[in-house]
C-alpha cells in the first residue's frame, strides 16, 4: 500500500517519530488526485450522455417526423451502440488495466473522449443533425469508457491502506454521484442555452481529470509476472475468479439483470418531452435526483460504512429499487417523480457499495484491473443494454408500461436470486472466505 516514509533524525540526533496512518483517505494527497479526476470525469461523461440522448431524441422527433414510439425505440438502438464496443472491448481492456501503467491507460482513454466531446460540439455548431452522427460519437464514447473504468477503479486500492478501503468507496461514491448530480442538470441548462456548450465544457473537464490523474505518484510499478503472462490466460483467470466466488457472483448478476430490466433511465427523455412536459431543463433534474438520492447515502456510508448483514440488505436495496421504479412509471406529478427518482438512486447506491467493496476487498491486486473490468462489463450491460430493453418495451408497451413492467421484474429477480444464490442471503461481511476459515 502506502510506501515506508524514513524521516530525518531531528537536532538531537534521534530519529523523527513516523507520521501516524491516515485517518481518513481525504489525508492521502494521492487519492485527493484520484478524488477530483474522478468527479470531473463524472460530470463531464453523465453530462455528455444525457444531452447525447435528448439531442437524438429530439432530432427523430422533429427532423424524421417519428413517432414517440419511433423515438423511443431510437433511445433503445443508442443504448446498444454503446453498449457494443463495450462488450468487446471489457476483456482486453481488464488485462491492459493489469499489465500497463493504470494510469496513462487512463489519461489516454480520456484524450481520446476529448476528441469525441469537441467533434460532437462541431457537429452540433454546424448542425449535422444527423442520427448516424449521434450513434458514431455514441459509440466511440462508449469505448473510451470501458478504459476509463477499470484503470481508476484499481488505482484507489493502491494508494489507500486496506482498513480505509470501505470509506475510501462511500467518497468514491460521492464524487461519483455529485458528478452525476451537477452534470446533467448543469449540462441541460447549457444545451437550452447554446446547443454545442456542453460538449465544449466537456472537453475542459476532461482534461482537467486527466492531468489530476497522471499527477499521482505513489502507485507500485506493475509486476514483471503480469507483463509475461499470455494475454488470454489473464483473461480466463479473471472469469474463472469470479465464478469461484460465489457471493461476488451472485452480486454482480443480480444488479446486471435488475437494472437491465428495471432501469428507466433510457426513457427519461419521453417523460421529460411528451408526459411530464419539463423540456431539456426537467431532463436535466431527473438525472440529477436520482444521483442526489444516491449522494446522500454514499455520503452516509463514507461515514459509517456498512459491515453486517450485507448480503440480506443488498437483496432488500434491489427490490426497492424496482418497487420506487413502478412508482415513477405511474406518476404524473414532476415533483412526485422526483421524488420515486430520488429514492432510486438511495436504492442503487447500497447495492453499488456492497459490490464496489466486494470488488475491491476479495480481489488480489494483480486482478483488479480484469475483474474491475467485468464489474464494469455487468454495469453497462445493465445500462446500456437496459436502455435497448427499455426502447423495445416502450415500443410494445408504451413509455409508462416499459417503466412499470421494468420495474416488477427487477422486484421478481431479486427473489429468484435470493433463492439461487444463498450465499448472498448468508454472508455476514465483506470478509473473504479464507479469512473466515483462518
Amino acid at each position: 500500500m502506502h510506501p515506508i516514509v524514513n524521516t530525518p533524525p531531528d537536532s538531537s540526533g534521534a530519529a523523527a517519530q513516523p507520521a501516524p496512518p491516515p485517518s481518513s483517505p481525504l489525508r492521502i494527497a494521492d487519492y485527493r488526485k484520484f478524488w477530483l479526476a474522478r468527479f470531473f470525469q463524472v460530470l463531464a461523461s453523465t453530462g455528455m450522455v444525457v444531452i447525447i440522448g435528448y439531442q437524438l431524441y429530439d432530432v427523430a422527433r422533429s427532423d424524421y417526423a417519428m413517432s414517440i414510439t419511433q423515438a423511443s425505440f431510437q433511445l433503445g438502438l443508442l443504448g446498444f451502440a454503446q453498449f457494443l464496443p463495450i462488450f468487446l472491448l471489457t476483456p482486453i481492456s481488464g488485462v491492459i488495466a493489469d499489465r500497463f501503467d493504470r494510469r496513462r491507460v487512463a489519461g489516454l482513454a480520456m484524450a481520446i473522449d476529448i476528441v469525441v466531446a469537441l467533434g460532437l460540439g462541431v457537429a452540433t455548431t454546424l448542425e449535422w443533425r444527423s442520427l448516424p452522427v449521434l450513434y458514431v460519437f455514441a459509440a466511440v464514447h462508449g469505448a473510451v469508457r470501458v478504459f476509463v473504468a477499470p484503470s481508476m477503479s484499481a488505482i484507489a486500492p493502491n494508494i489507500v491502506p486496506s482498513d480505509l478501503i470501505p470509506r475510501a468507496i462511500g467518497f468514491n461514491s460521492i464524487a461519483m454521484q455529485a458528478g452525476t448530480i451537477i452534470g446533467p442538470a448543469a449540462f441541460g441548462f447549457l444545451f437550452a442555452s447554446h446547443h454545442a456548450l456542453p460538449y465544449w465544457i466537456a472537453a475542459v473537464l476532461m482534461a482537467l481529470s486527466a492531468t489530476s490523474i497522471l499527477a499521482i505518484r505513489n502507485l507500485p510499478p506493475v509486476s514483471k509476472d503480469a507483463r509475461k503472462a499470455h494475454p488470454l490466460r489473464q483473461i480466463v483467470d479473471g472469469f474463472n475468479f469470479i465464478w469461484r466466488e460465489r457471493f461476488l457472483l451472485g452480486c454482480i448478476t443480480l444488479d446486471l439483470f435488475a437494472v437491465l430490466l428495471g432501469g428507466a433511465t433510457a426513457l427519461m427523455p419521453v417523460f421529460a418531452r411528451d408526459i411530464l412536459h419539463v423540456g431539456p431543463e426537467g431532463l436535466g433534474q431527473m438525472r440529477a435526483a436520482t444521483a442526489a438520492g444516491a449522494a446522500v447515502v454514499a455520503l452516509w456510508l463514507s461515514f459509517r460504512p456498512l459491515a453486517k448483514n450485507v448480503g440480506v440488505k443488498m437483496l432488500v436495496s434491489v427490490a426497492a429499487y424496482g418497487a420506487m421504479t413502478v412508482g415513477f412509471g405511474l406518476s404524473r406529478s414532476f415533483m412526485v417523480s422526483l421524488g420515486f427518482l430520488a429514492l432510486i438512486g438511495a436504492a442503487d447506491m447500497i447495492s453499488v457499495f456492497i459490490r464496489s467493496s466486494l470488488v475491491q476487498l476479495r480481489t488480489p491486486d494483480d486482478k483488479r484491473g480484469r475483474v474491475s473490468a467485468i464489474s464494469g462489463l455487468a454495469i453497462s450491460a445493465s445500462n446500456e443494454l437496459g436502455e435497448m430493453q427499455s426502447g423495445v418495451a416502450a415500443a410494445l408497451l408504451g413509455a409508462t408500461g416499459a417503466v412499470v413492467f421494468g420495474g416488477t421484474a427487477a422486484i421478481v429477480i431479486t427473489a429468484i436470486w435470493a433463492w439461487g444464490f444463498p450465499e448472498i442471503r448468508r454472508a455476514r461481511t465483506f470478509a473473504p472466505r479464507w479469512e473466515h476459515a483462518s
